[in-house]
């Protein structure tokens, strides 16, 4: 299974080594934030552990530590960094799937191809796009157009029951470089329970990614203040999507999210208590360890440490963006929760899916465990991705029925 699962994490090879970045320009100012927020890492560091006392640190050094400094306010002010506008201007736009491929694998282009001969020959159905223009800016004006495929249940699904059930929806989160179709399926299948979907495109994936990108490079990367601002744009814009549902009707509210998407689905339901069904396929503590430990960063990894930063360092630049550190406020608001793990994963080592597992049972979290027996990567292969399918599925199926049941 280990070597399945290192073939698998190893046959792209458009992954991009680049230089370590502090991005202290991605975090200086939100200026869409409440009360116009202002994040700026004091001149003094407020922790510089790693760093030994003695002779006037460097330039680099002071680097490090303002970035770790600024990663500790964000943490203690987390309300205002994941805080935003409700945005105005929601709109549904239908056109043509199309499948934007983050490889260059002959069977991917040929699928890519094929989705537009169909799109062109109209043998393809147009879907439904919920857009709206991001509360968090970015120099890049796609990436700040949200997307979300808009999966909304039949009618008579919804209001099956006597009484009616109050309308439900989910918010799905794929994975890193996940194309658009990616957990499409899961989202079908939920309708079949009453309970719509609202697929999103992650920051810089699919209609959201740079032209200058094949791959989705700028959500995680070594340059630390966008990979932060990534996280507090995605979360922000899963907040986002819930205000557009609530005007639709919807009362009842679940994420479900994937490798990365697991991480910006947590963080969103500790500061959003309308999210009361959780699902995370694939679970970790400290984004940190997983960009250190994880095969599917090593290219990440390299940067860092050929930049001299040691794994605690890493842990404590990305803390504004693990889940770790927002574990209380998760804890402090009822759930139903389902964390998946897999026994063989190279990319979420087991270790770390297991502190999660142990700091839920600490925490009285009501929670659900499943185990895959393979990896990251096998999770999509047969026959791991019907297992997969089953958990969350049925999951999903029992939690928003008890959700409704004592509503």
């Amino acid at each position: 299974m280990t070597a399945w699962e290192t073939k698998l994490t190893t046959r792209d090879t458009n992954r991009i080594v680049r230089p370590l970045e502090w991005g202290f320009d991605w975090l200086t100012n939100f200026s869409d934030a409440p009360a116009s927020v202002h994040f700026e890492a004091p001149a003094t560091p407020k922790s510089a552990e790693s760093i030994s006392a003695g002779p006037p640190a460097s330039p680099a050094s002071q680097d490090l530590n303002r970035m770790i400094a600024l990663n500790e306010e964000i943490v203690r002010r987390s309300d205002d960094f994941f805080g935003y506008q409700v945005p105005q201007h929601f709109r549904l736009e239908h056109r043509h799937p199309e499948l934007f491929p983050t490889n260059v694998r002959p069977e991917t282009l040929a699928q890519d191809a094929e989705m537009k001969r169909q799109a062109a020959n109209g043998e393809l159905d147009k879907a439904e796009f919920l857009r709206f223009t991001s509360a968090v800016r970015t120099p890049y004006p796609e990436n700040d157009q949200m997307n979300a495929r808009w999966y909304p249940a039949p009618e008579r699904k919804q209001s099956a029951g006597r009484p009616p059930k109050p309308k439900q929806a989910i918010i799905v989160l794929p994975q890193w470089n996940s194309d658009a179709i990616s957990h499409n399926v899961l989202c079908t299948l939920f309708n079949r329970f009453g309970i719509s979907a609202l697929r999103l495109s992650q920051p810089y994936h699919d209609i959201r990614r740079p032209a200058e990108l094949e791959r989705s490079d700028y959500a995680v990367s070594a340059n630390i203040g966008r990979t932060t601002a990534a996280c507090r744009q995605a979360v922000v814009d899963i907040r986002s999507c819930i205000d557009w549902l609530e005007t639709q009707g919807y009362t009842q509210f679940g994420v479900l999210g994937t490798s990365l998407g697991s991480c910006y689905a947590f963080i969103a339901a500790a500061h959003d208590p309308r999210l009361r069904v959780c699902a995370f396929n694939h679970a970790s503590t400290w984004f940190g360890d997983v960009v250190w430990e994880g095969q599917s960063t090593r290219h990440v990894r390299i940067a860092l440490q050929d930049a001299g930063l040691t794994q605690d360092q890493v842990r404590q630049l990305f803390l504004g963006v693990s889940p770790m550190s927002y574990m209380q406020r998760f804890a402090s608001t009822p759930k139903r929760v389902l964390v998946i793990h897999a026994t063989y994963d190279l990319t979420f080592p087991l270790h770390l899916s297991l502190e999660i597992l142990n700091e839920f049972k600490q925490l009285n979290i009501d929670f659900v465990s499943k185990v895959l027996p393979c990896g990251h990567y096998t999770t999509g292969e047969t026959p791991y991705k019907y297992i997969d399918g089953w958990f969350l599925g049925s999951f999903i199926y029992r939690a928003f029925r008890d959700l409704a049941d004592h509503s």
